[in-house]
């Protein structure tokens, strides 16, 4: 990208951005395996889903596979942070592979409570992505009786077996408002259907979402950093642009171009959940050098969040 005339005179950051505490102990399972039990350590599908995290992890002797017969025999095997279906799990076990689970603790939660309910006589709807890997996880705990639907009209369209016992579940990375519009419209349809005491959509989602609605009112553009893969970084490029703002996903800043910036004298930087922050700052540093004088961090909620580390990868 060539230094040219352009626009661009403030970059505002937003805040909360980049990694959340999921992610963080993810990638950190990976790491300390690596460092513990020496290379290479085999991981089911993309750790997180961040095309720069996933090749730095790969340098380090990280392989990853998508499916079991993969894996040779006696090999140490880390679950991705979207989870994975029970029939993994028996399968990965029955292999005899030493297993580290890196499943976000929220999807987790999510995974005990199907399984609750599933136990008391429950069906489930799941709103959710087909094809995610968290959302294959979830409706993978059990062999029936699960549901899923990904839009409004898929709502009309569900056929549950019963209605008696009927509640519904939440891929954790997805569209605040949206969901809760799909969510609307299956408690119009099934009233009495039972909800999680939480909603799932995990709080670090919901705080990235939060923090580009604050920030989109103040921006021109947005630059949204993360991989296409990512679910909860698309959802804050659609997030801004339904709010009127133009907006841009990158894996990096060698993907920014200018005619983006043409005309617009402030733009606002976030990053997806399983970003990292040097990419943040490479992005601030492309665009400080195409114009950019001042560069301010909008005030948003600090994440103390932090979730322990699986049994054997624990600092002693």
């Amino acid at each position: 990208m060539s230094a040219l005339n352009s626009a661009v005179q403030e970059v505002l950051l937003a805040e909360p951005r980049g990694f959340c505490a999921g992610v963080d102990r993810a990638i950190e399972v990976v790491e300390r395996a690596l460092e513990k039990l020496g290379r290479p350590i085999y991981v089911r599908h993309e750790i997180v889903h961040n095309t720069h995290v996933v090749n730095d992890l790969k340098a380090r002797g990280a392989i990853f596979i998508e499916e079991l017969d993969e894996v040779p025999a006696g090999a140490t095997l880390v679950f991705s942070a979207h989870g994975v279906s029970q029939a993994i799990q028996r399968e990965a076990e029955r292999r005899g592979f030493r297993i580290f689970d890196a499943t976000c603790p929220l999807v987790s939660k999510v995974h005990v409570e199907v399984a609750k309910l599933h136990k008391e006589g429950y069906e489930f709807i799941m709103i959710g992505h087909k094809g995610h890997p968290e959302v294959e996880g979830t409706m993978g705990q059990l062999d029936s009786g699960i549901h899923l639907v990904e839009d409004v009209a898929d709502v009309a369209r569900v056929q549950p077996a019963q209605t008696d016992k009927l509640a519904v579940v939440t891929q954790t990375t997805l569209s605040v408002d949206d969901a809760a519009e799909i969510a609307a419209a299956v408690k119009a349809r099934f009233p009495q259907i039972r909800e999680p005491k939480q909603q799932d959509i995990c709080y670090a989602t919901q705080n990235r979402q939060d923090a580009v609605k604050l920030m989109s009112r103040q921006v021109d553009a947005v630059v949204v950093v993360g991989s296409p893969t990512s679910s909860n970084t698309n959802r804050l490029r659609e997030l801004a642009e339904r709010l009127g703002v133009p907006a841009f996903m990158v894996d990096d800043a060698s993907e920014l171009r200018d005619e983006w910036f043409s005309g617009r004298a402030r733009v606002g930087v976030t990053a997806g959940a399983s970003a990292p922050e040097d990419l943040v700052q490479g992005v601030v540093q492309r665009l400080k050098a195409i114009g950019a004088v001042s560069v301010r961090s909008l005030d948003g909620i600090r994440e103390t969040t932090k979730f322990p580390l699986p049994k054997g990868l624990k600092i002693e």
